[in-house]
């Protein structure tokens, strides 16, 4: 799908920023046999310069990216753990009650409704992954096998189904038309809902030159004032915004209707007035970004080239969705990184999508290599504490982001 006006205002005033080439879908990991065969798509980023809203410009169906997508959450030990607190906060600044009713929208695998469902309160799951919908089943959790839209809303609708909060983390940048998504929240909302959504935000992408945030399953990149005005369209408004560094700086952003028993705070003005300080309405900030991203991308081939020569082996630590931009950008393959470790099953055995570096168990290696790779650099504080060890003994992290730099004991 082409995008030829802003998925957000609906202006044609859309300005592409960066082009990262023709690449396969990150999630799709070829087997051997597969390689020659696989699907690549246009990829370029642009910003709608009259309400500021980031966008893919052009991406492949709903169902071909997400009906087998292999992500699953209870596996990710920092996301688990984040998902724990955010789940006590929300709680506790609503004053949500046992046996409230918490709709989660990309369920997932259930990790998030788990944390609800211990404090005592039901739980559904809305999502369309066969693969992870069996994990949620077999965790004791009912999910709809279907995608969030004003459709599937409506007939929820007609369960009498009245939800106390609705959540969807990772996956409101996910969506194919974002006023619908938002006309199905208002649907089944009362003046006491909260919708709450996790983000990945554009105001960290940019100072932190995170380009492999884009891909094409993030349809969108979110910033707050854009948010504000897509929602005051349906008659809703922002309550709060807290921020958590997890994916390498995200915000969570609670909403409610217009009507909401739950008051605006400050941190919606101020959040806003932060964008605007970096200057995420000035398409000279995007101008700028794409030019560090290249130069970064230029000097982490220099890096790898040299250490090649050096006869130095490097493997690349985890095989996420965004290592795979950060790779088919890079033209990084077998011969500069000879293999990804991996604790996902559904990747394991596999190469990685358009660079077919192979894919291997993490626990199996015999030898640890000279330098990782970190493609999973927004847990860096996890990896370091976990291969504190490896570090000790002269093993070094290779991270790509904000300035791309070797990290040893």
């Amino acid at each position: 799908m082409k995008n030829t006006k802003c998925m957000n205002c609906g202006s044609t005033a859309l300005k592409r920023f960066i082009d990262l080439g023709d690449q396969p879908n990150g999630n799709h990991f070829p087997a051997e046999s597969e390689k020659d065969r696989e699907l690549r798509f246009p990829f370029a980023m642009c910003v709608c310069t009259d309400c500021w809203q980031v966008q893919l410009e052009e991406f492949p169906s709903m169902e071909f990216m997400f009906s087998n997508h292999p992500y699953v959450t209870g596996i990710n030990m920092p996301v688990v753990s984040h998902f724990k607190t955010m789940a006590e906060r929300t709680v506790f600044r609503y004053g949500l009650e046992p046996n409230s009713l918490v709709i989660d929208i990309g369920a997932n695998d259930g990790t998030l409704l788990s944390k609800f469902r211990d404090k005592g309160m039901r739980v559904l799951g809305v999502d369309p992954g066969a693969r992870t919908g069996k994990l949620c089943r077999a965790n004791g959790i009912t999910v709809c096998e279907t995608f969030w839209n004003s459709e599937s809303a409506a007939a929820l609708k007609l369960l009498n189904l009245k939800p106390d909060l609705i959540t969807a983390t990772a996956v409101f940048y996910h969506i194919p038309d974002l006023h619908d998504f938002i006309e199905g929240l208002r649907l089944v909302m009362d003046e006491k809902t909260v919708f709450l959504t996790q983000c990945v935000y554009m105001k960290d992408v940019l100072e932190k030159y995170e380009f492999d945030h884009f891909y094409h399953e993030h349809t969108m990149i979110h910033s707050i004032a854009p948010l504000k005005r897509a929602f005051e369209q349906h008659g809703m408004r922002l309550l709060h915004v807290d921020y958590y560094d997890v994916h390498g700086g995200s915000f969570v952003l609670s909403v409610g209707l217009q009507n909401s028993v739950h008051e605006s705070s400050p941190t919606v003005a101020q959040a806003i007035e932060a964008e605007e300080n970096l200057g995420i309405n000035k398409i000279e900030t995007f101008e700028k970004f794409t030019k560090k991203v290249q130069r970064n991308r230029d000097d982490l081939l220099v890096l790898l080239r040299d250490l090649k020569k050096q006869e130095k082996s490097v493997y690349a630590l985890g095989a996420p969705l965004k290592g795979s931009t950060l790779l088919n950008y890079c033209g990084i393959g077998p011969d500069l990184v000879e293999l990804a470790t991996e604790v996902n099953q559904f990747k394991i055995g596999k190469l990685t999508p358009g660079t077919h570096i192979p894919i291997v168990e993490e626990s199996s290696l015999a030898k640890q290599p000279d330098y990782y790779l970190l493609l999973s650099w927004n847990f860096l504080d996890f990896f370091r504490s976990k291969y504190a060890d490896y570090l000790k003994s002269g093993g070094k992290f290779i991270v790509p982001h904000p300035d791309v730099r070797v990290i040893e004991n």
